[in-house]
């Protein structure tokens, strides 16, 4: 058995966020004698977008591919590194309508201490914009794959979504297929990791990695005042003097030689 190690972390959530992250992560990789680490930078540049800055933070704290969704659009200024840098995926699922193509690729994949890696980043779309299938989209990625991979290989799909019914559902649909399904975009940590019945290892969301007394990840009172006056304030992140942000996700180790998973736990 040629068991691997990744480490899925969640969103990044402002400046306390990446301070876990630059933190954290190195030690996290180390402990667990981690082989690949994919995050979730979406909210990294203060809770809306990223910027090159993010990025290379990111991926300076050991992120292998650094994953998004919706907010990625944020700032147009970060849209040449989604062009360039073939880590920086956005949602693959985003459509092509009459020619015209959202920069970026949701695919990513490359060879890494004689393992072939595959990371799918993906949209939902219940309670979300409905941009092209997800389920569909994943069977082009996945057969991508299968024509042109050599093994051993692991597949790892971030899908970020609203909806916990719909992550299910894509769950079950791309069981057995993909190596680890890990849900974003709620920055709550649910507690349902499990392998799924073809040998997936899944969690419905990784939750974030920022400032725990927040409200997923914001300022409290600029939160309280969006509810009650019902004004979009804009939010911050939430800060915390002396305290440090903390970082959430998932271990998961796999089989490389059968891309299914062994294990998967909570971090």
């Amino acid at each position: 058995m040629n068991v691997v190690r990744i480490a899925m972390i969640g969103d990044i959530v402002g400046t306390p966020g990446l301070q876990a992250l630059e933190t954290q992560l190195p030690a996290l990789i180390r402990e667990n004698k981690i082989n690949f680490v994919t995050v979730n930078g979406e909210n990294a540049a203060e809770g809306f977008g990223m910027t090159e800055t993010e990025y290379r933070l990111i991926t300076a704290a050991g992120a292998d591919a650094v994953t998004s969704g919706n907010h990625i659009w944020e700032k147009r200024g970060f849209w040449p590194i989604l062009e360039n840098e073939k880590n920086m995926l956005r949602p693959e699922n985003y459509p092509v309508n009459a020619g015209s193509v959202s920069p970026g690729s949701g695919f990513f994949s490359m060879e890494k201490n004689g393992v072939f890696w595959f990371v799918i980043n993906l949209q939902g779309r219940d309670l979300m914009s409905n941009i092209d299938c997800p389920f569909h989209c994943f069977d082009v990625c996945f057969d991508q794959i299968q024509k042109h991979s050599k093994t051993p290989h692991v597949i790892i799909v971030d899908f970020h979504a609203e909806s916990t019914r719909e992550k299910e559902s894509f769950a079950y649909y791309a069981d057995g297929r993909a190596s680890v399904i890990a849900g974003t975009h709620t920055h709550v940590q649910t507690a349902d990791e499990r392998i799924m019945p073809k040998g997936s290892a899944y969690i419905t969301d990784l939750g974030m990695t920022g400032i725990t007394d927040s409200v997923i990840g914001m300022d409290q009172k600029i939160c309280h005042e969006r509810f009650f006056r019902q004004i979009q304030f804009q939010m911050k992140p939430a800060s915390s003097p002396g305290r440090q942000g903390v970082t959430h996700g998932i271990i998961a180790e796999i089989d490389a030689d059968t891309g299914k998973a062994v294990s998967v736990r909570r971090i």
